[in-house]
């Protein structure tokens, strides 16, 4: 909602900025004659996501959702497995659980990062743990030397949720290779695109590359054995395919359609040239809201460790309510004056379908207290400028006002 008497600061439905040259890309792979589905385009934008993140393997799936689905299908998860999970996500990093019977264990946060806690982490892992799922909210990275530390203890796999995370760095090493297999986004609202829908796995075992890729390409995710099954024959050029050399000894899981269309790898491929320029701009947002909020005595700024670089997917604020500060009352006058403010995310734990699996208030008090009174999510985005910035900071100024008000 924004104002009709004040000028306002939209919260941007398209994360990125898209221009000609995207609109080159995708005339060029239409007039191309060549496939739309499975060809060049693809290998090329997977080729530069390998060399961007330094992963031996990146797989481009239809969504970051079935990036973490495909993710989590690896782990063969059982009854008696238990997965770790932040409660401080979009529902998609841990809705994929809700299939399987491991039970499933919500980390709280620290309430600067909003990632997990590693002191909480380290409590809640042991020798059943077959897997923690870590965010990098907002684009601020976990801190990622004491959950591998912890990895290598214990024996679990780190998934990365890396939704937010691309442009960040965390001691010179890029999210997606920080833990055992990334799953990016590249929907309408994040940080690069791919025509709206798009996600990316990243990881460097070969045998789950393997496995990702028959899972992708709508084959079964089977173990097979060499055997000359008695089948009619038919011309190679037919059926290229298992069916005429190997046995099925085990399926682990079906597969399905997941293949990023060639328009959208095409569009993928042009905006990873543009992301050091594009986060640039949404760190320079980050800096001027910083360096205006600093002073003031009743917000808390979140902070980068040293190393670490923040991409700025969100940018997070946090209110205090001990000097008297109701943050609803702090969101309702930004509205007011145009300034559109997403709340970034409800915790998960608490959702009905997590409460219906034994989860509750009280579980994550850190995650609970940010999001209930303290956390806002100002809009950011690398098409900003001065004048963005500053009717946002005029609006938080008459909006804490408003909030210290009984």
């Amino acid at each position: 909602m924004t104002s009709p008497t004040r000028p306002g600061v939209p919260y941007p439905t398209l994360g990125s900025i898209l221009g000609d040259e995207e609109v080159r890309a995708v005339a060029d792979v239409l007039l191309s004659r060549e496939r739309l589905s499975q060809g060049s385009w693809r290998r090329r934008f997977e080729e530069a996501f390998r060399a961007y993140t330094g992963a031996a393997h990146a797989l481009t799936v239809t969504s970051g959702t079935v990036a973490l689905r495909l993710a989590i299908q690896l782990l063969d998860l059982r009854a008696g497995d238990e997965v770790v999970v932040t409660p401080q996500t979009y529902q998609a990093t841990a809705q994929p659980l809700l299939d399987y019977p491991a039970t499933v264990r919500f980390c709280d946060i620290d309430p600067n990062s909003l990632n997990v806690d590693v002191n909480r982490l380290a409590e809640l892992v042991n020798q059943r743990t077959k897997a923690v799922i870590i965010v990098h909210y907002g684009g601020l990275p976990a801190d990622m030397a004491a959950i591998r530390e912890l990895s290598q203890r214990h024996d679990f796999v780190i998934i990365e949720d890396c939704a937010h995370a691309l442009g960040a760095e965390y001691l010179g090493e890029r999210p997606g290779v920080l833990g055992d297999i990334g799953c990016f986004s590249f929907h309408s609202t994040k940080n690069i695109t791919t025509l709206g829908e798009g996600g990316m796995l990243t990881l460097n075992r070969d045998d789950w590359a393997e496995r990702i890729t028959r899972l992708r390409n709508n084959e079964c995710d089977a173990v097979y054995r060499p055997a000359a099954p008695d089948l009619p024959k038919v011309p190679r050029a037919m059926f290229d395919g298992l069916a005429h050399s190997s046995e099925c000894v085990g399926v682990r899981a079906a597969g399905t359609n997941a293949t990023l269309s060639e328009p959208a790898a095409a569009v993928g491929l042009v905006q990873l040239r543009k992301l050091a320029a594009l986060t640039e701009a949404r760190r320079r947002v980050a800096a001027q809201l910083d360096e205006a909020l600093a002073a003031h005595p009743g917000v808390r700024l979140q902070l980068a460790p040293d190393g670490v670089r923040h991409s700025y997917h969100l940018y997070t604020m946090f209110v205090r309510p001990e000097q008297g500060i109701v943050r609803d009352r702090v969101v309702e006058r930004l509205v007011q004056l145009g300034v559109d403010v997403w709340l970034r995310y409800f915790p998960v734990h608490l959702l009905p379908e997590w409460r219906n699996r034994g989860s509750g208030l009280g579980d994550c008090p850190v995650a609970e207290r940010c999001w209930f009174e303290e956390q806002i999510n100002l809009p950011c985005h690398p098409a900003f400028g001065d004048v963005d910035v500053k009717t946002m900071v005029a609006a938080l100024g008459d909006a804490l006002d408003y909030g210290t008000r009984s």
